[in-house]
Formats: C-alpha cells, sequence, structure tokens
C-alpha cells in the first residue's frame, strides 16, 4: 500500500471545502474560503447573500488571507503580499500581510514584513507605526501568542478611529491606541506582573476587554481599557492552583453590560468549564464550555450565546444557545446540532450558521456547497471508555477484520499531551484507518492531560505529565483486551508527532517490556528547549521545578524511528518488520 495515493486522496477530500468563515455583523452576507474542486488547493474568496442566497465569487484568484469590514460590504485580502480589496486591487508601500477593513470600511490596515503598521485610506499608504532595523514590531502577535490561541496583533476600534496594537521588543510586549492622525496613549497595567497577553476582544459600543496572565499562568486579569487615557479597570479576577484555561471567544460584553468570562466551577461535586456574567454562572454546570461563538437576538427572551461545547460523551462537539437575560431559573442550554459529531457555528447579525447551513431565525437559508471530495475512507472506530478514570479511547480494526484473528498494536498518540484524538469526526481517522488497513488494530485513548472531560481530568498533569500520561496509555491497553482480545499485546507499536513523538519516545524508553518499537515526528527531548509559556504551564517555573524538567527529559531510543519527511511507506515499513 503505497502513501502517495492516500496523499493525493485526502488532499482532495480538503480542497473545496468551505472554511474560514465570516458572518457580517448584520446578517446580511457570510464570506469564506473555497478552492474550485478537489484538484485546487488555492482557496478563492466567496460571498453568500443571505437574503437571496446567490453565492458570488469575490475573487477567482488565491487568497493568503482576507478580513472584512463590520457588516461585510467591503473585504480586503492578500496574496503573495499584493493588497486588493472589492473596489479592486491596491497599490502599497510595502508587501502586505494580516489586511484588515475598519468596521466602517473607509480603512485598510495591514502589517509589513519589517514589522511596520500601515493604513490605507483613499489610496493614500500612510506609516501608522513602526522602527524599521531596531528589532522592534508593530501589530505582529508573536511567537508567545500562539501558545495562547491568538493569531492577531492589532484590533481595530469600533468606529475605526483608532488601533490597539501590541509593540514587540525581543521578550516584552506592550499594548498601544494609535490615532489614525498620529496620536497614541499606552495601555496601563502591571505588565511586570503580568506578562502575557492572552486575548483582545473589542466589538460594539463598549471599551476593549483584555486578559492577562502572570508568567506562572496561575492567576490573571480581565481588564476594560478606557480609549481615551489607556487607563484599565479589573473586571474579572481568573485564579488556578495548576494554570489559568481561558475559554476562546471571552471575555465579551454582553448587550446589557455584563462582562462574560470563562472559568471553572469546582465546588460542591461540580466539576465544569463554565461562563459567568459579572460574576453569575450563565451556563449549566454539564456543559463543558469550549469555545463561545457569538451573540445571537432573539425575539422575545433576550439574546443567546452560541457556544461550542461537550454535554457528556467527549468525543462529540455539538453547538448550544444560552440564554443571557437576568431572571429566576437555573442555567440550562439548548443543543442546536441534532446529529452526533463535531459540530462548529459562526454567528453575525440574527444569522447562524452551523457546520455548512445557513439558518436565519427558524429558517434554514442556504447550504455553502462544498466542492470536496468525499472522505477516501469510511471509518468505524469503536468507543470506549476504560479504567477507573474513564479514559476515552478508541479501537480501529482492518476493513473486513475476522474476530479471532489477533494483531499486532499500533498505539497512536498524535500530537500527544494536550491534544484530542478521541473524536467523532470521520477525517480525524482517515491515516489511521489507512494503518489499520495495513494489519494493524489501531488504538487511541485521551489520557489525562487532554481537554474535553472536565477541568480536574485536564490539569491532574501538572508537573506530571510523563507519569500521567505514560501510565494512562498503558493501563487503557491493558483495559482493552478484556473486550478486544484481537489485540496482540506482545506487538505494540507506538506512533506520535511532537508532544506525542516524546511520549512515544518516553515510552519505549521507560516500557521496552510492552512497546516494541515506534515512530516520532519532530519529537521533543528537552522541555527546556520548548517556549516558556508551553512548557511552564505543565511543568511549573523551570526554576523551581528544575528536576521536575530533568524527570520529563529523553534519550531517543534505537527502536524509534524518527521521520522528518513523514514518509508513510517508511514508516509502515520499519513498524511492520520490528512487530512481525
Amino acid at each position: 500500500m503505497e502513501y502517495p495515493e492516500l496523499a493525493d486522496r485526502t488532499g482532495r477530500f480538503r480542497f473545496g471545502a468551505p472554511h474560514a468563515l465570516t458572518v457580517g455583523d448584520d446578517g446580511a452576507r457570510v464570506a469564506f474560503l473555497r478552492s474550485a474542486g478537489p484538484y485546487d488547493p488555492a482557496p478563492a474568496l466567496w460571498v453568500l447573500n443571505v437574503a437571496t442566497a446567490a453565492l458570488t465569487e469575490v475573487t477567482p484568484g488565491p487568497v493568503d488571507s482576507y478580513a472584512g469590514s463590520a457588516t461585510l460590504d467591503v473585504l480586503a485580502w492578500a496574496h503573495q503580499g499584493q493588497l486588493s480589496s472589492t473596489a479592486g486591487p491596491i497599490v502599497t508601500a510595502a508587501a502586505v500581510r494580516d489586511p484588515r477593513p475598519d468596521p466602517t470600511g473607509q480603512h485598510i490596515g495591514y502589517v509589513t514584513a519589517d514589522g511596520s503598521l500601515r493604513v490605507v485610506t483613499d489610496g493614500n499608504d500612510e506609516l501608522l507605526a513602526g522602527e524599521p532595523g531596531s528589532g522592534v514590531t508593530w501589530g505582529v502577535a508573536g511567537p508567545v501568542a500562539g501558545e495562547f490561541g491568538r493569531d492577531r496583533g492589532w484590533w481595530w476600534a469600533p468606529d475605526g478611529t483608532r488601533i490597539l496594537a501590541v509593540r514587540g521588543a525581543g521578550p516584552s510586549n506592550s499594548l498601544h491606541l494609535l490615532d489614525l492622525y498620529g496620536g497614541w496613549v499606552d495601555v496601563h497595567w502591571d505588565r511586570e506582573t503580568y506578562p502575557y497577553l492572552v486575548d483582545v476582544h473589542w466589538h460594539g459600543p463598549g471599551n476593549a476587554l483584555i486578559t492577562v496572565l502572570r508568567r506562572t499562568q496561575q492567576h490573571g486579569l480581565v481588564l476594560s481599557v478606557d480609549p481615551r487615557t489607556g487607563e484599565t479597570q479589573v473586571h474579572a479576577e481568573l485564579a488556578d492552583a495548576r494554570w489559568v484555561e481561558p475559554v476562546p471567544g471571552t471575555p465579551r460584553q454582553l448587550p446589557d453590560g455584563r462582562v462574560l468570562v470563562g472559568g471553572e466551577l469546582a465546588h460542591d461535586g461540580f466539576d465544569a468549564r463554565c461562563l459567568f456574567a459579572d460574576g453569575s454562572l450563565i451556563t449549566p454546570p454539564g456543559l463543558y464550555v469550549r469555545r463561545v461563538a457569538g451573540i445571537l437576538p432573539r425575539p422575545s427572551g433576550g439574546p443567546e450565546l452560541i457556544i461550542e461545547g461537550t454535554d457528556g460523551e467527549p468525543s462529540e462537539q455539538h453547538v448550544f444557545a444560552v440564554r443571557t437575560a437576568l431572571g429566576g431559573g437555573s442555567a440550562s442550554a439548548r443543543r442546536l446540532s441534532t446529529t452526533p459529531g463535531w459540530h462548529t457555528a459562526a454567528v453575525g447579525g440574527d444569522v447562524l450558521v452551523l457546520d455548512r447551513t445557513v439558518v436565519r431565525g427558524a429558517a434554514d437559508v442556504a447550504a455553502l456547497p462544498s466542492l470536496a471530495e468525499p472522505l477516501p475512507y469510511h471509518p468505524e472506530p469503536l468507543l470506549e471508555r476504560v479504567t477507573d478514570r474513564r479514559l476515552p479511547a478508541a479501537v480501529l480494526y482492518p476493513a473486513g477484520h475476522v474476530t479471532g484473528t489477533r494483531l499486532p498494536v499500533l498505539l497512536d498518540l498524535g500530537a500527544g499531551p494536550g491534544h484530542q484524538h478521541v473524536v467523532a469526526d470521520a477525517a480525524a481517522w482517515q491515516d489511521r484507518q489507512w494503518w489499520a488497513d495495513a494489519g494493524f488494530v489501531v488504538v487511541s485513548v485521551d489520557s489525562r492531560g487532554t481537554p474535553g472531560v472536565a477541568p480536574s481530568f485536564e490539569k491532574v498533569v501538572y508537573r506530571r505529565l510523563a507519569d500521567v500520561a505514560l501510565t494512562d496509555q498503558i493501563d487503557a491497553l491493558h483495559a482493552l483486551t478484556g473486550k478486544h482480545p484481537d489485540l496482540d499485546l506482545t506487538r505494540v507499536a507506538v506512533r506520535g508527532t511532537g508532544l506525542g513523538g516524546w511520549l512515544a519516545a518516553l515510552a519505549l524508553t521507560r516500557r521496552p517490556d510492552l512497546f516494541r518499537c515506534g515512530v516520532a515526528r519532530d519529537p521533543v527531548t528537552d522541555w527546556t528547549t520548548l517556549p516558556p509559556a508551553y512548557a511552564e504551564r505543565y511543568l511549573g517555573s523551570r526554576t523551581d521545578n528544575s528536576d521536575v524538567y530533568d524527570h520529563h527529559s529523553v534519550t531517543l531510543p534505537a527502536t524509534l524511528l524518527i521521520s522528518p519527511d513523514g514518509d508513510l511507506s517508511a514508516e509502515l515499513a520499519f513498524v511492520t518488520r520490528e512487530c512481525a
């Protein structure tokens, strides 16, 4: 079985599918990227008119990134450094990155390759902030931001008159309010105590809201920024003895002025990832909140939060509506997605895009068409909850497997702890089905440290990730043999990428009696080489916990194949030979 055939087919099912959805604030338009078909990897920009369901290709050429005004009547995009908008190509003074029209559609800002921030107005390209040649950047997210899921370094004011921008000088970041006419003020908070800028939200009539964390990540603040003075006011404090895990899509201001923040409920028997509005719980404790997609107005009963989350089964993600109106009764959530699986949402105005279905009110307006080829495989992993820790696990057999035929086991670690692998999404199992059909029983286990179950499940690994994660993987393998006797635990291989590669090397080094061989792509060997924002979240301060870092380092064993090019054929040959 050759890898190129798999690469060709899995590529085709991704190309042609709508992605990078944006819904205008008035709900009139939905913008998205989609290529011309299963053999075309270059995405074009499309817009759906919600009222007429008409679909327009804004640009037939490839688009690297795009953004729109508040109502998406003005769109801007970049390709190979060239800027274009719905009005046509725009000549700029420098190559363009991250172009964004202001909410009113009068200006387009962008970042240059040298880290300057520029604004185009009526064809005039002006430098707003920049220090070329100094190593200082403006408007760039920076490497630390990615550890918190923040991919932006600048934000427009809702009225389009100012920009809130990050200034990066080495490891130090500051935040500034820039007036389009030359004035600017610093945003003031204790950056020595709270060096990490986790998120920024500036939408609607209220002030900008920012989340900042201590270096230890055990305490954070949600701050409101005064756009005139740059002074900040504390809206909420975030605290956890292990680490604070902010909820994507928060903080944000609700229509009634309350500030929505993510947090955790860990008392009176509760163990939940929740949402709070000015300190009041507004999501039910049984709902694990993964992301806030937006706010949807309702004719009666007040606006509702649209949330992506999990209720009970961690392998599934559903879309829920949560009422925000003040009143009696306990918090409740109404599930909008009706079929098992992994569902997503986008919101703007009174329009909800649920997966690819555009919904206004109670009516389905249109479906965003996909030109992608169907998935090459139709895997049917058998989902289990094993051990007294109820670890989510999945077993995937070769197509046509005959019960009673014992097979070698491939323990697939994926990207490792902190990444969910047991998910009800057929696209996530394509690679694993290929391995199964090559003659293995593929097993995946979401060990403790994985999101989606409960905060305590996720954070119990603090400063002992190696021991907890490896123990869970081994215990799950043994527990699965009760229901799956065809797992031959005398022939077990392990495979992972990045942190998953680290865990694979750890398994081979510490338990060679169980694991025969492994494959790793870009494995981590020394945690001190990882970004501090990532490493310290799991292991604590390097200065105070050097022994913990030593315990988590690993030497790559001879039974581990390093696969830098991702050559599946070579990986298969190695694992098959070692597990023969």
